[in-house]
């Protein structure tokens, strides 16, 4: 299996190229910073299996196509593709000016429709294949501080949508899915461009990216449309589906106080909103003492069909012996 990962040189990149890594996929791994890409692949490697590294944008589609068809000439057939790539301004937007914005849609969304573009000029003429778009709770339930990535998590998930009923409509087996993810210790918070007086931080509960990695790994092989990963993210988007005026007051009350960290910030701190960030970056981010990998509400989703085969086979099983009951109460009264 050939599995190609955008934004895979940290963050939950990272952490799901060595999750299909220990899978034993051979990886296609897109980011910007060659000397930390070259650091996963050794990492991938060091698993077992094969791994190449290609230095691309994702904003620029033309680089992505060329990515693809190196990979594929160097790989094999891609069978999936991970549109993760990412980056984001936090801010008012009233303080971000057009090319910071332009620059943030133009990675998270547009970087995604590259991806998938290039996935599926490979994937539909072999009638074949997965694209999982890594989503977020936030591409239902927008925040304050946040409006360029909000904005483009609900461009993928429309895009998404839009394109799963036009291969519904060609009866494309070209599996399209999007997990949507809770706040994750990613280092998205120390290379993010910031214009808040403090440093931003996740809202609790936080994931380690593992988690996130097992939700990819799992959606790529699943036909579902989505995972919902963490019991923050279904509770998010369950209660903007019934209440998004309360949740509107609240945010506005307490999601600027949640969002920022004690750590003052400094004015003269790298981001990679244009450029890559040098230094050495993982998986995690500076959370790991607040952060858990244990998530039960994504296990439950992963073992939905089993709990529901389980769950019906009780409630049988619990009418049987009550109709059974029933039976014999009526032929004690006859007798």
């Amino acid at each position: 299996m050939v599995v190609v990962i955008t934004g895979a040189s940290a963050g939950v990149g990272r952490a799901t190229a060595q999750a299909f890594a220990n899978a034993g996929a051979c990886l296609g791994l897109i980011a910007r910073g060659k000397d930390r890409l070259n650091s996963v692949v050794r990492e991938a490697e060091a698993s077992g299996v094969t791994a190449m590294g290609v230095s691309a944008d994702v904003a620029d589609a033309g680089a992505i196509e060329a990515a693809a068809e190196e990979i594929e000439r160097n790989l094999g057939p891609i069978d999936v593709w991970v549109n993760n790539a990412m980056t984001t301004v936090y801010a008012p937007f009233a303080e971000i000016n057009p090319d910071e914005y332009r620059r943030a849609t133009e990675v998270t969304y547009l970087g995604c429709v590259h991806g998938t573009m290039s996935a599926l000029k490979r994937m539909e003429p072999r009638n074949k294949g997965s694209i999982v778009q890594v989503g977020s709770a936030l591409a239902y339930r927008a925040i304050p501080l946040q409006a360029p990535y909000c904005g483009a998590k609900f461009a993928i998930r429309g895009f998404t949508d839009a394109l799963r009923c036009e291969l519904a409509h060609k009866r494309s087996r070209v599996h399209l899915t999007m997990v949507q993810m809770p706040a994750l210790n990613t280092p998205q918070f120390d290379w993010g461009r910031n214009k808040l007086s403090r440093l931003p931080q996740p809202v609790p509960p936080i994931f380690q990216p593992e988690v996130a990695a097992r939700a990819i790994v799992f959606a790529a092989g699943a036909r579902r449309r989505e995972v919902w990963v963490g019991r923050s993210t279904i509770a998010a988007i369950l209660v903007n589906k019934l209440a998004p005026g309360l949740l509107d007051d609240y945010l506005a009350r307490a999601g600027y106080r949640e969002q920022l960290s004690a750590r003052v910030a400094r004015s003269d701190r790298d981001d990679n909103l244009f450029e890559p960030v040098r230094g050495p970056y993982g998986a995690h981010g500076r959370f790991d003492a607040r952060a858990t990998e244990f998530c039960p509400a994504l296990t439950a989703s992963i073992f939905k069909p089993y709990l529901v085969a389980t769950g019906a086979a009780l409630f049988v099983r619990y009418l049987t012996r009550n109709r059974r009951r029933a039976r014999r109460e009526a032929q004690k009264r006859l007798s």
